[in-house]
This record gives structure tokens, C-alpha cells and sequence, in this order.
């Protein structure tokens, strides 16, 4: 047998959550060390495991395959893909930074502290984090139904703890309301997921009862072949179930309305954790389970997907230019940043997907950046509201300059990473839908908007007398903020790398749909 490289890639941050949660109570920092070595040896896995891939091979590489609850079909299957593994990738280099910038959000504090904060177990926090890690990578390595949708679900406990025991300590009023704050948060994102996850489990069964088996590459050579025929309204009952639950985790408007509370009493490394890997499970579930097992719904669905989509890029927009809260604002921008991956998803065109599975490596990317600086700055100010800011660059332009880097990739600059992926998904829509592809650039727009006005308000103008004495970036947040901007630099003007793994996995796609990109109209171009 070859060594099981899938499973020790998920394994291994599991066994490291374990380890570090059994670290005694007196030693926080070995427990911070603890977690941060496992992740690193994670990311080296990740690393093989993208090097191994072949892009002109298999469509799923590395495959394991073993019986777990025979009497019901339900197989520990693994298998990657190009778009899995780039997104295994994203989630094993995050992490150790994740660590890294929340090095002191779990310390215990003093009784005197800001209000909200409160004693809080070290080794919990960063076991936690590594228990989602492993999650999340090993749901972008399941090929059987059933293994996904328990991983989807499991991945919900972890971080409703994250965001309920260890909120965000820069919060105004009492203790009694920012404990209250957080509760809500966190049961608002559980309940939310829990919902969705509810609807998929009837459509799992459903497709159970249709398909007899819950393995993704069996269905869907039986659909391919013709030997599984669905009924119409069965295929799109089951698509409905499944993509609900996508779209919950996306999120998608209208579904979206856990995810600001969610960023916002979150730390910033676990905001980033939300929106950045956890969040993806979504978008990458909709590609790889939405579109191959049902292609006809798939494309039946398109048209209210793609409006939806559309409602969520400007919808998203428009509300991050009216935020007064930083993280919030954040939380707005990504709603509409996963309005352009669905709307690249749902086009139905190569360049569209493409762009879509590089939208999200470089929201993950360009999001950790941002969110990561601004809880640099929240910490030192002790306060979200962009009113309590300016002329920070006065006093920190460090800080100041790596947050402008992190905002000019949030509004997609050309030569940060963002830029090529948007513009993917823009001309992949705008082949097959000229009009949402011209609506769509309006988010363009008011990203601009949002992002520089918030650049303006808190860096520029007089100093406040609150920041007078704000020191600028430490080594350690340097060590987290610098590989970040180097890769939204280097991904900005070469990303044949990460479009030379995705691309198979999307003609892949494309021909689960079968569908062709649409021949350009020379006529009317004339």
C-alpha cells in the first residue's frame, strides 16, 4: 500500500489539536509553539501533496478508498482534484499565520482589562483552530457524499466555540453585553449552518435512495454513461437541498446575514478563519458536487443564481461603504467577493471557473491581509470604529502601508493577485451574460469606494490624540503580514502556477455540464 498522503495531510493538525488542548494549564507558550510546528508540518504535507498532483493525470489523484458503514454504501474515500488541491494549499498557508497573529488573543487577562475580555484557555483556543484546519482540508479531499456532509456539519462545533469563548476583546460596553454580543454571534452562525445542513441531509438521503451508493466518482459516471437517470423534478429537488446549504456557508444573499455578526465579535485571526478557509467549503462544494452530480438542475438553476449573485456583489458593497465598523466592513466586502466566485461558478464558462477557483485562493489570500492588519490596529487602539482612527500613517507607516497594500487588493488593483481572477470571472460572464457581466463591474467600483474612504479615515488626516502613541508593526505581526503581500504581489503578475493545476479540474467540470465556452460574435464585433 501507498502511503496514505491524504489522510496524514488531515491527520496530522487533528493530532496537533489533541496535543496542544492536552498541554497543562501553566504552559501557554509551549502550547502556542505546539500548534504553530504542527502547522507548519501540515503546510510541508500540503506542499507534497501539491507537488505529487499531476494536472495532465486523473482527474482525482491519490486516492484512498476503504469500506466504513458497509451496510449503508458509506466509504472513506479521498481523492484530489486541481481545485482541491490549490484550495488544501490555501487553507495548510494560512494557518500558521493565523497562530501567528493570534499569538495573545487567548492569553489570560487582567481584571482591569478593556471590557469584554475575560480569563480564556490558551491551549483550547489554538486546539480549536488546528480541529478546523483538519476539517476543512479533509472536506476538500471527500469523494463520498456521506463523509462530506458529516465533515461540513463537524467543522460548525469548533468554530462555534471560536467565535462564542473567544470574541473580540475591543468591544464597547460591559462584560455582560460583550459576553451577550458574542453569544449571539456564535449561535446565529450555528443555528444559520445548522439549517442548511439540515436540507442537505434529506437531499444525501435522497440521493441515497436514487443512486444507491454516496460515491461522487461512481454517480457521476453512472450519470455520464446514462446507467443513473434522474427524474427532472427529482434532480432539482436534490440541487435545491444541496445548494442551500452552499449557499448558507458561502454565504449568498440572502443568506448572508450571519457572517458580519459572525467577523465581527470574532478575533481577526478567527474572522479570517470564517471567511478566508471555512467559507470556501462552500463555493468549493458547489463545483464539485452541485455541477457533476447535477449537471441539467445546474443549469436550470443558473439564471435566478447568477441574479442572486449579482444582488450580492452590489448588495455587499453598498453596505461596506456605509460601515463605521472596520471588521464589519470586511465582512460586507467578502459577501460580495463570494457574489463574484458563484457568479464565475454559475457562468458556466471556462474562464468564469477558472477565475472563480483563483477568486477563492486570492480572497483568502488578500482578506487574511487586510483583516489580519486591521486586528493589528484594533489592538493597539482598542476599538473597531473607523471614527476613532486617523493619521495613523503619522505614527505607524508601516502598519498604515501594509493596510493600504491589503485594501488595494480587496478592490482588486492590477498587479495584486485579486485583479486576475476578477477579471476571469468579468469576460467568463460576460461571453454568456453581457448584461450581469456589466452589472457585476459596479462592485468594482464601490470597492474602490469602500476601500479607500476607509483608507482616508483612518490613516490620513490629523493625528488623534488616542493614536499619538501607537507603535508600528512588531517583528512577529511583520512575520505574519509580509510572505502574505509578497504572494498577492508574485500571484498578481505570475499566476500560471495555480492556473496550471485549476484548469484541468475545470474542462473537467465543464464537460460534467457539457457545456463549451461560447464562440466570440466576430460580426458584431465589427
Amino acid at each position: 500500500m501507498s502511503f496514505p498522503l491524504l489522510t496524514a495531510t488531515a491527520a496530522l493538525p487533528a493530532v496537533g489539536a489533541i496535543v496542544t488542548a492536552a498541554v497543562p494549564a501553566a504552559r501557554r507558550t509551549a502550547a502556542k509553539w505546539l500548534a504553530l510546528l504542527f502547522s507548519l508540518a501540515t503546510f510541508v504535507l500540503a506542499a507534497i501533496v501539491t507537488v505529487r498532483f499531476e494536472p495532465g493525470g486523473d482527474r482525482y489523484q491519490l486516492v484512498e478508498s476503504h469500506a466504513w458503514i458497509k451496510d449503508f454504501g458509506v466509504r472513506y474515500e479521498l481523492g484530489v482534484d486541481g481545485i482541491g488541491v490549490a484550495l488544501i494549499a490555501l487553507t495548510a498557508l494560512l494557518i500558521p499565520f493565523v497562530i501567528l497573529a493570534g499569538w495573545h488573543d487567548a492569553d489570560p487577562v487582567e481584571t482591569e482589562a478593556p471590557a469584554g475580555s475575560r480569563w480564556r484557555p490558551t491551549q483550547g483556543f489554538f486546539a480549536l483552530i488546528l480541529m478546523v484546519e483538519a476539517m476543512v482540508i479533509l472536506s476538500f479531499e471527500a469523494t463520498d457524499v456521506f463523509l462530506f456532509y458529516i465533515l461540513f456539519e463537524a467543522m460548525l462545533i469548533p468554530m462555534y466555540f471560536l467565535i462564542g469563548g473567544f470574541g473580540d476583546r475591543a468591544h464597547k460596553g460591559s462584560d455582560e453585553n460583550a459576553a451577550a454580543q458574542r453569544s449571539y454571534a456564535a449561535v446565529k452562525f450555528l443555528l444559520y449552518n445548522l439549517a442548511g445542513g439540515l436540507i442537505m441531509l434529506a437531499a444525501v438521503i435522497g440521493l441515497y435512495v436514487v443512486a444507491g451508493n454516496f460515491s461522487l466518482t461512481e454517480i457521476a459516471e453512472a450519470r455520464a454513461d446514462g446507467s443513473l437517470d434522474m427524474a427532472t423534478t427529482t434532480e432539482r429537488l436534490l440541487f435545491l437541498g444541496f445548494f442551500f446549504a452552499f449557499a448558507v456557508k458561502a454565504p449568498l444573499w440572502p443568506l448572508h446575514t450571519w457572517l458580519p455578526n459572525a467577523m465581527g465579535e470574532a478575533t481577526a485571526p478567527v474572522a479570517v478563519l470564517i471567511t478566508a478557509v471555512v467559507d470556501k467549503v462552500g463555493t468549493f462544494a458547489m463545483l464539485r458536487f452541485c455541477l457533476q452530480l447535477f449537471p441539467e438542475a445546474s443549469k436550470w438553476a443558473t439564471p435566478a443564481i447568477i441574479v442572486l449573485a449579482l444582488i450580492s456583489i452590489v448588495y455587499g458593497a453598498l453596505l461596506a461603504v456605509g460601515q463605521r465598523d472596520i471588521k464589519r466592513l470586511v465582512a460586507y466586502a467578502s459577501i460580495s467577493h463570494f457574489g463574484f466566485i458563484i457568479m464565475g461558478i454559475f457562468a458556466m464558462t471556462s474562464q468564469g471557473q477558472s477565475g472563480a477557483t483563483l477568486y477563492m485562493v486570492n480572497h483568502g489570500i488578500s482578506t487574511a491581509a487586510l483583516m489580519l492588519v486591521a486586528g493589528f490596529l484594533i489592538s493597539r487602539r482598542g476599538s473597531r470604529l473607523i471614527a476613532d482612527y486617523g493619521g495613523v500613517q503619522k505614527v505607524a507607516p508601516v502598519l498604515a502601508g501594509t493596510f493600504l497594500i491589503g485594501g488595494l487588493a480587496t478592490l482588486s488593483l492590477p498587479g495584486l493577485a485579486p485583479f486576475v481572477s476578477e477579471f476571469l470571472v468579468l469576460v467568463g460572464t460576460f461571453a454568456r451574460y453581457p448584461v450581469a457581466g456589466i452589472i457585476a463591474t459596479t462592485g468594482i467600483v464601490l470597492a474602490a469606494l469602500y476601500t479607500l474612504v476607509l483608507y482616508q479615515r483612518t490613516m490620513t488626516g490629523p493625528v488623534k490624540e488616542e493614536v499619538r502613541s501607537m507603535p508600528d508593526l512588531r517583528p512577529r505581526e511583520l512575520a505574519v503580514i509580509t510572505p502574505l503581500i509578497a504572494l498577492l504581489l508574485l500571484l498578481g503578475v505570475y499566476p500560471k502556477p495555480l492556473t496550471e493545476i485549476v484548469d484541468p479540474a475545470v474542462r473537467h467540470t465543464m464537460s460534467d455540464v457539457q457545456q463549451k465556452d461560447p464562440r466570440p460574435d466576430v460580426e458584431a464585433a465589427k
